[in-house]
């Protein structure tokens, strides 16, 4: 997921800057993704970045954060792509098993231990494959998002309209509790038929 996003900011003009804990393993993609991409720690990504991608799995989201260093991302926009998947539980009948409830979603949590942080909940309900320039013949899909900053959304917004997504913004971050639940609904076709090539899309009457 990180280099899709990663490749899709460069693809549109922006310069990157991947946080990683091995650099090694970024070696290949920094090889060919050109001068305006480099590498560094989770800390130097954070302070590099006007806008950051938080792009781990659900329960190293925290912790992510921690390392990236809270201080280096007060007042940015950090989009979260993350979904509370708890991976010591196989999925049953292709339902995936979360480590949060209905009450309370991972986006929340960030965002009452991180205040000063503006997160936007964001590509997390579709695979990396469609995640930019999804081209698919019924038109463009819906990518769901929700935040408590509004400015923040915008910028969301605007990364999502150059990736090639219709939006629907759902409020605060309460919202998230309908949202990372999405990733639940788009995987289940996968695991139950092996179907992977889908998206979301929200049609409204006008």
């Amino acid at each position: 997921m990180a280099k899709t996003l990663a490749n899709g900011f460069l693809k549109y003009g922006y310069a990157v800057k991947m946080g990683t804990s091995n650099p090694d393993k970024l070696l290949g993609w920094l090889s060919s993704a050109g001068e305006f991409a480099s590498t560094g720690s989770f800390a130097d990504a954070a302070r590099y970045g006007d806008i950051v991608v938080l792009a781990v799995k659900g329960e190293f989201a925290i912790h992510a954060v921690e390392m990236a260093g809270a201080l280096n991302l007060n007042g940015k926009t950090v989009i979260d792509t993350t979904n509370p998947i708890d991976h010591t539980k196989a999925p049953k009948n292709g339902v995936l098993p979360y480590f949060t409830s209905m009450d309370e979603s991972l986006l929340e949590r960030l965002q009452n231990k991180y205040p000063e942080i503006h997160f936007v909940k964001s590509f997390n309900c579709v695979g990396n494959a469609y995640m930019v320039d999804p081209n698919f013949p019924d038109g463009k899909p819906t990518m769901f998002i929700c935040g408590n900053n509004q400015d923040s959304k915008i910028t969301v917004i605007e990364i999502l309209n150059q990736f090639g997504w219709d939006f629907e913004d759902l409020g605060k971050a309460e919202a998230a509790r309908a949202i990372e639940p999405l990733c639940i609904l788009w995987c289940i076709p996968g695991f139950v038929h092996n179907r992977w090539n889908h998206a979301f899309k929200l049609l409204k009457m006008h």
